[in-house]
């Protein structure tokens, strides 16, 4: 599926310092999300169906991720 990303406003977190190793994020047309590496600007992004963004952000909050 092809997302037009022209018009995406990114953002990043607020906790985000001024470090080069952040991840922007764009809330998109039909509940999508996009996701970008803030070093790369005009580089590739993911774009997540609502669900999979909920599940992700679900699974950040609940530590799912933690290295062990």
């Amino acid at each position: 599926m092809n997302v037009d990303l022209t018009e995406a406003r990114w953002f990043k977190s607020s906790r985000s310092e001024t470090g080069s190793q952040c991840v922007e994020v764009a809330f998109l047309d039909q509940g999508m999300v996009g996701v970008r590496d803030s070093k790369n600007p005009t580089g590739p992004a993911l774009v997540f169906a609502a669900g999979e963004w909920d599940a992700f952000t679900t699974g950040v909050v609940d530590g799912e991720f933690n290295r062990r």
